[in-house]
């Protein structure tokens, strides 16, 4: 397995995709060996210094902090990971829609993590490599990207428990729609299906998001379940107090934004009646009693 770049760079910057692929050699991908870090670093964009959101010294101490505590069961890293990723780098939507940030952060400050977490993994016949989309891909692949997203779409304000539940499922992760759980009484509903034991196998949560997504072209989910309005102030405020918050807690969770949590009516209708869509929902290999 690679180990920790002997350079890593004391502030986050943006790596272009195109800067990005010299660097996603065969022996990174085949977990053999990384690189020093040191040539990633004349390829960066630089983030402006007197912001102190982008130090790079606690997302390091994070992932090695997550390496030591799940070296035995590495997707549990996941849940602990993502609200603790999210609170420690705290971004509007727009900043964390750039893939830039996310590239760097993989290559230039933590490939050994996105090895450790992403393990080589062996096609037919072919080599085990790491999917490079771990280093460089779309959000909800992405080693990183995707963990912040998680957690920005299923905190209930500034509690993110929620965020656990789910990401103890990869296939609710996996099958993440973004433009579905950014209704955020659809991503608690969710949450509760997990909890309640409705569905969780991959082959169910599979059925239960293609039956969401279907019913979906038909109904709008917001005049179901309405949501509360959220203060964008809260968010700015947020974001201001990076500078001056401690590291987050290890053992405890982090405290988000102070945002409008969701209305529990508006959950438990979703909830309701996702499970019905779920019963009804053709599952590969479910038996049906008649």
């Amino acid at each position: 397995m690679i180990a920790k770049p002997y350079h890593v760079p004391e502030r986050l910057g943006l790596l272009s995709a195109t800067a990005a692929d010299p660097f996603l050699t065969e022996d990174l991908l085949k977990g053999v060996q990384g690189h020093g870090g040191v040539d990633v670093a004349k390829v960066v964009e630089p983030l402006p210094e007197d912001d102190a959101r982008w130090e790079v010294e606690p997302l390091r101490d994070l992932v090695d902090d997550a390496k030591f505590k799940f070296q035995n069961n590495r997707t549990d890293a996941d849940g602990w990971l993502a609200p603790r990723l999210h609170a420690t780098l705290r971004l509007t939507r727009r900043e964390a829609a750039d893939r830039r940030l996310w590239n760097h952060l993989a290559l230039a400050v933590a490939p050994d993590y996105v090895a450790w977490r992403h393990l080589p993994a062996a096609s037919q016949g072919k080599v085990p490599r790491i999917n490079p989309a771990r280093f460089k891909g779309a959000p909800d692949r992405q080693c990183f990207s995707r963990l912040w997203w998680a957690a920005e779409m299923f905190r209930n304000g500034s509690d993110y428990a929620p965020v656990v539940t789910a990401c103890s499922n990869q296939d609710l992760i996996h099958n993440m729609r973004m433009d579905l759980v950014d209704h955020r009484p659809t991503a608690l509903a969710l949450v509760r299906i997990l909890e309640r034991g409705v569905a969780g196998t991959g082959r169910e949560i599979t059925g239960l998001m293609a039956a969401i997504n279907t019913a979906g072209a038909t109904l709008v989910y917001d005049a179901l379940a309405e949501d509360a309005v959220r203060d964008p102030q809260a968010l700015r405020r947020w974001i201001a107090e990076a500078e001056s918050a401690p590291p987050v807690p290890r053992h405890d969770l982090p405290v988000g934004p102070d945002e409008e949590t969701v209305p529990e009516e508006s959950v438990t209708v979703l909830t309701d009646y996702l499970t019905g869509l779920f019963e009804t929902a053709p599952i590969r290999g479910r038996t049906t009693e008649v």
